[in-house]
């Protein structure tokens, strides 16, 4: 797991303490003084799952900036908006945003410690989330070749895929992750009963 910290903050101070806690949590800070290296930092580090967000920067507002990171990463970016506006206004203005969590200046170090965690956390379940959707998408693509027409030889029952012939037991494990065990059916056991009776 990435455990760097974007903190985007415009006041060294603030940039100092902040850096302090990431890094007494064992975390890596990463730091940008305004918004527009705050976009260069993400996109040229694209793994970076948590954002501490200042709102008043010099280049613009940290609630446009964030509603612009949530637009281009959505659930997979965790943004934490750190500023001294405290009114229930300004926290609901924050979070309508896209923001995901809002702490009021000054900061606790236990408290940003804890919603740094919460925002790793997420991210991971997000990350895990995205593997597990891909996961299904392949296994309906698999169903899905499944239930197309399959060329079968008439006589030794082997399916044409990709231009190659396969037994049908190598097919549905190579295509559906199935495997097959054999046995003998009623039918066919009444069969080789009666052959081996006339033997």
């Amino acid at each position: 797991m990435d455990t760097r910290v974007l903190c985007v903050d415009d006041d060294p101070a603030t940039q100092v303490v902040l850096s302090g806690i990431i890094e007494d949590a064992g975390w890596q800070p990463e730091l940008a003084l305004n918004a527009t290296v705050a976009r260069q930092t993400l996109e040229a580090n694209p793994n970076i799952q948590v954002v501490l967000l200042d709102w008043m920067l010099p280049d613009g507002s940290g609630v446009d900036l964030c509603r612009e990171l949530k637009a281009v990463s959505g659930a997979s970016l965790y943004v934490i908006l750190v500023t001294v506006r405290g009114e229930p206004e300004d926290v609901e203005t924050g979070l309508d945003t896209g923001a995901d969590d809002y702490l009021v200046k000054p900061v606790s170090p236990v408290e940003v410690r804890a919603r740094v965690r919460t925002g790793f956390r997420a991210a991971e379940a997000q990350r895990l989330l995205a593997e597990r959707l891909a996961e299904l998408e392949q296994a309906l693509k698999r169903v899905s070749n499944l239930e197309s027409l399959l060329p079968l030889c008439m006589y030794c029952r082997r399916i044409n895929s990709s231009e190659t012939w396969q037994s049908v037991e190598d097919y549905l494990w190579e295509h559906v992750d199935v495997k097959v065990s054999h046995g003998c059916c009623p039918d066919c056991l009444s069969k080789l009963t009666r052959q081996l009776g006339e033997g």
